[in-house]
């Protein structure tokens, strides 16, 4: 397990002007501990949406190799974002609100199956569920797409993709189970073993 710690993620994301109760929420974000085989840190989080924003992104890492292979076999990546304001929002039904984006590229069996959506919900609401943090206002979308490659354009000629965007309002500022249950998601997504399953090396 790798921790993502929060001493230098803060350092360029937080000032003392912010409120606490955000700082706090911004310090338990980077305090989650997730998986080796994702990488986490702060991106530029939008700057419109509330008061004050603070936004990570997360992406699968390829194993180490001696090339780098024609066809990826499983890109993923995602951004889970911050949004606070002091005054509550309604649509939130409290002050804070995470939304998060998820995006992974599938198999062709996986994507033609009709219960992909459902499948993939169920990953988000089960990880969210599994980590305890009471939470409401759960709600998003899920996409499947494929797309295809014409004339002289790298890449494989079909790739298929999962897209999960969500967002819920958590209730209390201990933001560091929320952060572990997307990387569950994305990890899920992504197809990885179990956490401490190796995968056979081809």
């Amino acid at each position: 397990m790798r921790c993502v710690t929060g001493t230098n993620l803060r350092s360029v994301t937080t000032s003392p002007a912010e409120p606490a109760r955000f700082r706090s929420a911004v310090d338990a974000m980077n305090a989650a501990t997730v998986r080796p085989e994702i990488e986490v840190g702060p991106i530029r989080p939008p700057q419109r949406l509330a008061p004050y924003s603070y936004a990570l992104g997360a992406e699968v890492l390829h194993d180490e190799t001696d090339r780098v292979p024609e066809q990826s076999e499983g890109d993923a990546f995602g951004r889970l974002i911050l949004l606070y304001d002091p005054d509550g929002d309604e649509a939130w039904h409290g002050t804070t609100r995470l939304v998060s984006y998820i995006q992974a590229d599938v198999d062709e069996s996986l994507a033609a199956d009709s219960l992909l959506p459902e499948v993939a919900w169920s990953w988000l609401v089960d990880a969210l569920a599994a980590h305890g943090e009471p939470l409401t206002a759960l709600g998003g979308t899920v996409t499947a797409t494929t797309s295809v490659r014409f004339g002289d354009i790298a890449g494989p000629g079909r790739a298929h993709q999962l897209e999960l965007r969500a967002s819920w309002t958590p209730q209390s500022d201990m933001l560091t189970p929320h952060v572990e249950a997307f990387c569950d998601v994305l990890a899920y997504a992504a197809g990885l073993p179990p956490a401490g399953v190796a995968r056979l090396q081809r």
